[in-house]
C-alpha cells in the first residue's frame, strides 16, 4: 500500500496534522481498507522524508479518535468502519461562515508565537507509555471534583522544592486552563463590591474573564520594575492579578523588595493578590526569585500556574493553591464544581511526575530555551542594531521589543507578514489603550528551531528596513 499525501511545509497548519487528515479521508472513503496494517512509522517517514515524530503524532491524533488500533509487535490496523447511519452526506470543503485564509497567512514561514514549545525535545516514547498505563477500569469513571489526591500531592512537591511555594495537596485545585481556574475562582471571590486590578498592559484573556463575569476593572500603568504600588493604591482595589516573575506582556521581574511591599499592601488593606506564574519554570540568567505566595505569611495570595508552556499546551491543565479563607468557602461548595480536566491526563502526569520524567524534562528544556533564547538576542542585535530596543529578558518563552519605527504596532505586524514572518503585537494587552511611544512587538522562540530563529529575524529586518527611523533618535520608552 502506497501512502502518497501532498504535504506543503510552507502550510500554517502542522505536518502531522496534514498527514492525519490525509489519512483520516483515506479511511474514512475506503481508500485505506478497515483492517488493512498502516505502515511503520519509520517505513513512513523515510518514504515522506518527515521526521518520525511527526508520523507518530499523526497516528496517535487517529489512535485517539478511534480510527486505528495499535497492536503490539504488530503494528497499526484500521478499524472495521461501520456505514454511516444517515447515509451520504453532503461534503465542504469548509464551513460556509468560515473565512477563506489570506495569501498571507497561507506562506508564513517563521512564526514566533509566544505560546509555542519546542515539540522535537518532547519524551513522547515515555508519555505515552505513562498513557497506556493509566488506562485502566479504576480510571475510567469520575474521579476527585478538586483534581486526583495523587497530582495533587505531586503539583505540591514539586512547587515546595522547585517554586518556594508553601502548600499542601488540600489547597490545590486542578482545572483545564488559566481561564477556567480563573473563573472558578472568581465564584470564591464574589462579585458584591468587588474591583480587580491589574497591570496595564497585561494577560487580556484573564481581563476578559472578569470582565465577562461582572467584575469592575482597574488598570494599574507599570513601573519598570513591575506594578506601580502607589497607583494600585489609589485604584480602591481589594483583588489584584499579577504575573510578577515574568510580567505578561513586557516580561519584567518583579524585584523582592517589591514583593514584600505588594504583601504589606494585601495585608493593610484586607486585599488578594492573584500571582499568575504562568511561565516560572524558565529563568535563565541571575539567581532564581522565590514565589510571592512563598513569602506571604497570611493567606494573602492565591498562587496559579499551568502546564501550557512548561509541558504542552494539549493537556489544558492549570491549577490553583488556595489560602484557608478561601479554601473554606470552596471545600463549603465543591459539590457545585465539576473536574474539568481528564481523569486519564491527570493519571499520566502523576506518572510523569513520581517518575522523575518532569523534572528531568524540566532541565531539559530549561537548557534548550536557554540555548534560543540568547541565540535570538544576540541574532537581534546583530542584525537589528540600534533600530530594536529588548525587553522582558532573561525568562519565560517570549521576549518584547521597541521598534524605531513611526508605523504602529499593528502595521509592523502586517507588513512582516507579507513577507512570511508572523509576530505579534502588543495592542489587545492594552484596556485603556497603548501610550505613545515606540511600537511594541512579542517574540516567541520556543517553537522554532535555531536555524529558524536567525533566518525568521533576518527576514523581519528585511522586511521591516524602510521603515526605521533615524538611528540617532532615542528609543521612547512605554515604561515611567
Amino acid at each position: 500500500m502506497k501512502i502518497c499525501p501532498r504535504l506543503e511545509n510552507q502550510s500554517s497548519e502542522p505536518l502531522y496534522l496534514q498527514l492525519y487528515q490525509y489519512l483520516k479521508e483515506e479511511i474514512q472513503t475506503g481508500g485505506i481498507p478497515s483492517l488493512k496494517r498502516l505502515p511503520s512509522i519509520r517505513e513512513l517517514a523515510d518514504d515522506l522524508h518527515i521526521s518520525k515524530t511527526t508520523v507518530q503524532m499523526a497516528y496517535q491524533q487517529l489512535l485517539a479518535e478511534g480510527y486505528v488500533e495499535s497492536k503490539e509487535r504488530s503494528g497499526y490496523f484500521v478499524v472495521k468502519m461501520e456505514k454511516e447511519p444517515f447515509g451520504d452526506l453532503p461534503h465542504f470543503s469548509q464551513p460556509p461562515s468560515e473565512k477563506k485564509p489570506t495569501p498571507a497567512q497561507k506562506n508564513i514561514l517563521f512564526d514566533f508565537y509566544m505560546s509555542h514549545i519546542d515539540v522535537d525535545h518532547f519524551p513522547f516514547q515515555k508519555w505515552k507509555a505513562y498513557v497506556n498505563q493509566s488506562l485502566n477500569s479504576e480510571f475510567l469513571s469520575y474521579g476527585d471534583k478538586q483534581g486526583e489526591p495523587g497530582l495533587r500531592s505531586s503539583i505540591s512537591r514539586y512547587l515546595r522544592q522547585a517554586r518556594a511555594v508553601n502548600c499542601a495537596e488540600e489547597q490545590i485545585v486542578i482545572g483545564s486552563g488559566t481561564q477556567t481556574i480563573m473563573r472558578l475562582l472568581c465564584q470564591l471571590i464574589g462579585l458584591d463590591g468587588k474591583k480587580i486590578a491589574m497591570e496595564e498592559p497585561g494577560y487580556d484573556g484573564v481581563r476578559h474573564v472578569f470582565q465577562g463575569l461582572g467584575f469592575e476593572m482597574s488598570p494599574v500603568k507599570l513601573e519598570a520594575d513591575g506594578i506601580n504600588l502607589d497607583a494600585l493604591e489609589r485604584s480602591g482595589a481589594k483583588v489584584v492579578y499579577i504575573t510578577p516573575s515574568h510580567q505578561f506582556p513586557l516580561g519584567m521581574v518583579m524585584p523582592i523588595t517589591k514583593r514584600i511591599k505588594l504583601l504589606q499592601w494585601a495585608e493593610e488593606n484586607g486585599g488578594l493578590i492573584i500571582e499568575d506564574d504562568y511561565d516560572g519554570e524558565f529563568r535563565y540568567h541571575g539567581k532564581p526569585i522565590p514565589s510571592l505566595q512563598g513569602l506571604d505569611a497570611n493567606g494573602n495570595v492565591i498562587y496559579a500556574g499551568t502546564f501550557s508552556k512548561s509541558l504542552m499546551p494539549a493537556i489544558r491543565m492549570s491549577y490553583i493553591v488556595l489560602p484557608e479563607r478561601l479554601l473554606h468557602i470552596y471545600q463549603a461548595n465543591r459539590f457545585k464544581y465539576d473536574q474539568t480536566v481528564s481523569r486519564l491526563h491527570q493519571r499520566t502526569l502523576q506518572m510523569f511526575m513520581e517518575s522523575g520524567e518532569w523534572e528531568r524534562h524540566i532541565r531539559r528544556m530549561r537548557k534548550i530555551y536557554q540555548k534560543k533564547h540568547d541565540l535570538l538576542l544576540q541574532t537581534i542585535k546583530n542584525t537589528m542594531g540600534d533600530y530594536v530596543k529588548i525587553t522582558g529578558q532573561n525568562a519565560g518563552l517570549h521576549i518584547v521589543t521597541q521598534i524605531k519605527s513611526r508605523k504602529s504596532a499593528d502595521e509592523l505586524v502586517e507588513i512582516a507578514e507579507r513577507l512570511g514572518v508572523k509576530v505579534y503585537s502588543t495592542t489587545a494587552n492594552w484596556s485603556i489603550g497603548q501610550e505613545k511611544g515606540n511600537p511594541l512587538i512579542l517574540l516567541g522562540f520556543g517553537g522554532l528551531s535555531e536555524e529558524q530563529i536567525v533566518e525568521g529575524i533576518e527576514l523581519l529586518h528585511e522586511a521591516w528596513l524602510p521603515f526605521y527611523e533615524d538611528q540617532q533618535k532615542p528609543i521612547d520608552s512605554h515604561v515611567t
